[in-house]
């Protein structure tokens, strides 16, 4: 056990070394990616092909209608492709996804949150999986990217009535950032053992005289995006626990690392946008200080291994692979977890009971430590404007954030950021033990664990829905008609709302004119501000589920 703490101490250093190393160089270029008044040549040929004037900007509401018009078309493409897939080449003689699966997975998808209620291998065929998903994965993450462009924009700007126009922000974010780095992550991954073939499925003679058939596909260039742009959804049901996702012990430090990269180096983007780059720095501490302590707490509960059976086993390994070991695992899970990414390499379901309560709460508390690839940034983004707003209250400070005042409007549109994934979460969770006959079907179909462990799962899986996650508590089966339509709706909502939100927060900062530091404003770049932010994220956030936990995992691991 010991040379297993110490190894895994060893990843979690390898990992936060490389993300110091990357921080600036990949921050730096972000932010010139969104800056620069110059366009490539294939840009330019594809603005002609698509109808748009890259100098003509938007204002927030054309910017928002322009995300959503994009997002709507791209949700009937993947429910088509879907419902089609008898039809389409390389189907694999699979036939086309039932109405409310395919509905459940096009929003899943398009929302960034790659919920999977279904075994991937077993449903979708290559052109499903290519021309759909592997799409969406990319897509969808430059979607998050160009949201929190936009609320920089409105920080940066003064007396403007745009925030830059979404067309060339998302070819600018897809074209010069998530495919060139997935293109050298997938031959990275492909070097390490991750398959990429189009062999369909082989039937091979095991080792006890039994008949196997073991399924192929273009896997590393979905596993690629799927981390990088923190997306999640496998291309097999076991996700990153399966040895052709993840065959080793590297690959898996890899993936950890594709997942943090661009979330982590956001934050030096943001300093660089506004011309301060000890912002960047405030956020980025905000961002690693509540993703250490969760590690910390995470790996901390499986090492113990409270119960009879991990103790007789030599260790909580129930649900986790062998060759990444249990801190493996929970450097895995909380990275996954702390992002929108949603990928696994272990079981959640298996862990302690209080172990699977830390990927919940790290999905409760908005997943900004450090969040999704664009969302992460923007979610800490209207935390620190609480903070300011409640650091003037106790202090009698001027409720400022870079230099733009923090008034009614902007309160209220953060308030309502920070309400609109609770009350998915605690409305799914409730409805579905309400409704006499929906309760009916959930406990008889769908918890496989009944008890507050029961519990535990479905509050899992709003949590990681409405948070935009895609990971479960694998012990809910959730390809039930209730689940298919709650849980789309609550993906759906819990990407879109809070995307609205923020552009009309950053078109009302982007109007306002710089207000100058006075000896009454509220410095936002020092360990002061750093330990608010912290207070206010865990407080805002994560205390509106206490009461639901201690009706779920709470109650199993103290009790």
């Amino acid at each position: 056990m010991g040379a297993e703490i110490w190894f895994g101490v060893l990843q979690a250093v390898a990992v936060i070394v490389v993300l110091v190393l990357v921080y600036r160089p990949l921050g730096d270029y972000m932010a010139h990616v969104f800056s620069t008044p110059k366009d490539l040549r294939a840009e330019r040929a594809l603005y002609r092909v698509i109808g748009v004037d890259p100098a003509s900007e938007q204002t927030s509401r054309a910017y928002a209608r322009s995300i959503l018009a994009f997002s709507v078309v791209g949700l009937l493409l993947v429910y088509g492709l879907q419902r089609l897939q008898a039809f389409l080449p390389e189907s694999l003689g699979l036939p086309a996804v039932p109405e409310g699966l395919a509905f459940n997975t096009a929003a899943s998808f398009v929302a960034n949150t790659n919920w999977q209620s279904y075994s991937p291998e077993q449903t979708m065929g290559y052109t499903v999986q290519l021309a759909g998903l592997t799409v969406q994965n990319f897509v969808s993450a430059a979607v998050g990217l160009a949201v929190a462009v936009a609320l920089i924009r409105g920080f940066a700007r003064r007396g403007s009535t745009t925030l830059g126009n979404f067309w060339v922000d998302l070819i600018r974010g897809l074209g010069r950032i998530l495919l060139p780095i997935a293109a050298l992550s997938a031959i990275a991954l492909i070097a390490g053992g991750v398959i990429q073939n189009f062999a369909g499925f082989t039937d091979i003679t095991t080792v006890a005289g039994g008949t196997q058939s073991i399924p192929g596909g273009p896997v590393a260039s979905q596993e690629a995006i799927k981390l990088l742009g923190t997306n999640g959804g496998g291309f097999f049901n076991a996700n990153s626990a399966h040895p052709f996702e993840n065959p080793t012990g590297w690959t898996n430090l890899l993936q950890i690392l594709l997942i943090l990269a661009i979330p982590f180096a956001l934050p030096r983007t943001f300093g660089r946008l506004v011309g301060d780059d000890r912002q960047g720095y405030a956020i980025v501490a905000v961002m690693g200080t509540i993703f250490l302590v969760s590690l910390f707490a995470l790996s901390a509960l499986e090492l113990a291994g409270q119960g009879t059976a991990p103790q007789l086993a030599g260790g909580a390994m129930e649900g986790k692979e062998q060759r990444f070991g249990i801190l493996g695992s929970t450097l895995f899970a909380t990275s996954s977890t702390l992002t929108s990414t949603g990928a696994v390499n272990s079981m959640h379901d298996s862990y302690t009971a209080l172990g699977g309560m830390m990927p919940m709460l790290n999905m409760m508390l908005g997943e900004v430590a450090p969040g999704g690839v664009g969302s992460g940034l923007y979610g800490m983004l209207v935390l620190a404007i609480i903070a300011v707003f409640v650091g003037g209250l106790l202090v009698g400070r001027t409720p400022e954030y870079l230099g733009k005042r923090i008034g009614p409007r902007e309160i209220k549109l953060a308030s309502l950021y920070i309400l609109v994934t609770p009350i998915l979460v605690l409305t799914g969770t409730a409805l579905s033990f309400a409704i006499p006959g929906v309760r009916e079907d959930v406990e008889s179909t769908s918890i496989l664990n009944p008890g507050v462990h029961g519990m535990s799962e479905v509050l899992y899986a709003f949590t990681s829905a409405a948070n935009n996650n895609g990971s479960a508590f694998a012990g809910l089966t959730a390809n039930t008609p209730w689940f298919n339509t709650a849980l789309g709706i609550a993906m759906l909502l819990g990407r879109f709302l809070p995307i609205v939100l923020v552009l009309a927060l950053a078109g009302s900062f982007a109007a306002q004119q710089h207000v100058p530091e006075t000896s009454g404003t509220l410095p936002t770049h020092r360990p002061q501000f750093v330990g608010l932010l912290i207070a206010v994220t865990v407080v805002v956030t994560a205390l509106t589920y206490f009461p639901v936990l201690t009706l779920g995992p709470l109650a199993e691991g103290l009790f």
